[in-house]
């Protein structure tokens, strides 16, 4: 690994992605990306007791179908990079237990995608392990219940507010290509926590937005490039709102990347029929996004390199309450396609 700039980090040597799953609710399997997905529940509660333990229950759904898909066992996995939204990753905890992988947990918001990847490529490249899973989920009712208000409160929403994806999507990552090889990661430049001052947790695509725009403008210094060098620049659930804010302030530092962004919180859901404001949000909305719609692409060569970015608002009910702001954070990972460019 080489150190790049400010905060990035160019793999000598790629790390693989060498097997992928998604596992997603009822919404999430109407929508546009439906029929990519590689499980959808028949219903929100996937046969649990409750909001907390179904959320768990995709965790380890989307761990078993990722580790199928690459040809593995949870014993030729090193480590597991793991987190979600609730209070002390207990979606994690709880789903996870019974694989007895060691288990490092992340919380990154709504970009522990992005950093579980980022943190499982460095163990990888760095020959701390042979290969690692890397896993995060967030379920609508779940979080509802730990940041806003109980589902049975039956509250507005303004058309600022997003949706939380019921969701989860799992990695396999390796030292080695090998015949599952969805993607190579070729780099990454860590986000740093950006706060303009906003305090509405309703509009959270607004909040988020500052921490992309600085992610993604320090990747292309720290490389080096333009944005014509990926094919697509990819925000994790800034939602349409959000999105309008990261070009404009993206703009603002001579870059232009409107005719190559693209949102999964905007993808994941249809605007017209699904009614879900201004887009998807949570863990799951840039894992199951990655792992059923971008990997595809990259496999079948429709994009070569992409910037994926997923995006997190740092708030907890505790710091809403008492007054503060709603920090925002993200993390861009170097994705292409699964052979060397010729």
């Amino acid at each position: 690994m080489s150190q790049l700039g400010k905060q990035s980090i160019q793999l000598d040597k790629p790390v693989y992605i060498n097997g992928s799953a998604s596992v997603v609710g009822t919404k999430e399997g109407e929508g546009p990306l439906g029929l990519l997905f590689d499980m959808v529940g028949e219903d929100d509660m996937f046969g649990c007791q409750s909001w907390e333990e179904a959320e768990s229950s995709l965790q380890k759904d989307a761990v078993y179908l990722a580790l199928q898909k690459a040809g593995k066992k949870p014993e030729d996995m090193r480590y597991i990079f793991a987190g979600d939204l609730l209070g002390q990753s207990i979606a994690t905890s709880f789903g996870l237990m019974n694989y007895q992988i060691p288990l490092l947990g992340v919380y990154g918001a709504c970009s522990t995608c992005g950093e579980s990847l980022t943190l499982g490529s460095m163990a990888v490249a760095g020959g701390f392990a042979d290969r690692v899973v890397c896993v995060t989920s967030s379920h609508f009712a779940s979080a509802e219940k730990e940041f806003r208000f109980p589902l049975a409160y039956g509250n507005q929403r303004p058309l600022s507010a997003s949706w939380t994806v019921t969701g989860s999507g799992a990695f396999v990552l390796g030292a080695q290509k090998e015949e599952t090889t969805r993607a190579r990661i070729t780099g990454f430049t860590v986000g740093k926590i950006v706060d303009y001052g906003l305090k509405d947790s309703m509009n959270m695509g607004a909040c988020m937005a500052p921490a992309a725009a600085a992610t993604i403008a320090q990747n292309l210094e720290d490389f080096g490039y333009e944005p014509e060098e990926y094919d697509k620049i990819i925000t994790g659930d800034l939602g349409s709102v959000g999105q309008k804010v990261m070009l404009d302030l993206l703009r603002e530092k001579g870059y232009d990347i409107a005719d190559r962004h693209m949102d999964c919180g905007i993808e994941i859901y249809d605007a017209e029929s699904q009614d879900t404001h201004a887009g998807g949000s949570g863990c799951g909305c840039s894992a199951v996004t990655l792992s059923a719609y971008i990997l595809k692409q990259l496999e079948e060569g429709n994009w070569k390199k992409v910037l994926f970015v997923p995006t997190g608002a740092l708030l907890s009910k505790t710091s809403y309450n008492e007054g503060q702001s709603v920090p925002g954070i993200a993390h861009g990972l170097i994705l292409e396609i699964p052979d060397e460019l010729g």
